[in-house]
């Protein structure tokens, strides 16, 4: 049976001395921060774009419109 991707990389990391682990680790933490900075970004651009009147429609229409999860459901 064939390894999958992350089943690969965690024997890879398994096999790296402290130095090389705590290098991996590192560039993992920079990819990981990589990948949220668009989102923030995002976020700054859009915040503040709806008059007041204008989210006060949007939270009507999501109270209005979408599904409610009953806790006591599950």
């Amino acid at each position: 049976m064939a390894m999958s991707t992350l089943e690969m990389t965690f024997e890879a990391l398994k096999s790296l001395s402290p130095a090389q682990f705590e290098q991996a680790a590192q560039y993992i933490h920079r990819l990981k921060l990589a990948g949220a900075e668009p989102r923030r970004q995002a976020e700054e651009r859009s915040f503040g774009c709806l008059t007041a009147a204008e989210a006060d429609e949007l939270e009507q229409a999501i109270a209005a419109n979408c599904e409610r999860i009953d806790a006591s459901q599950w």
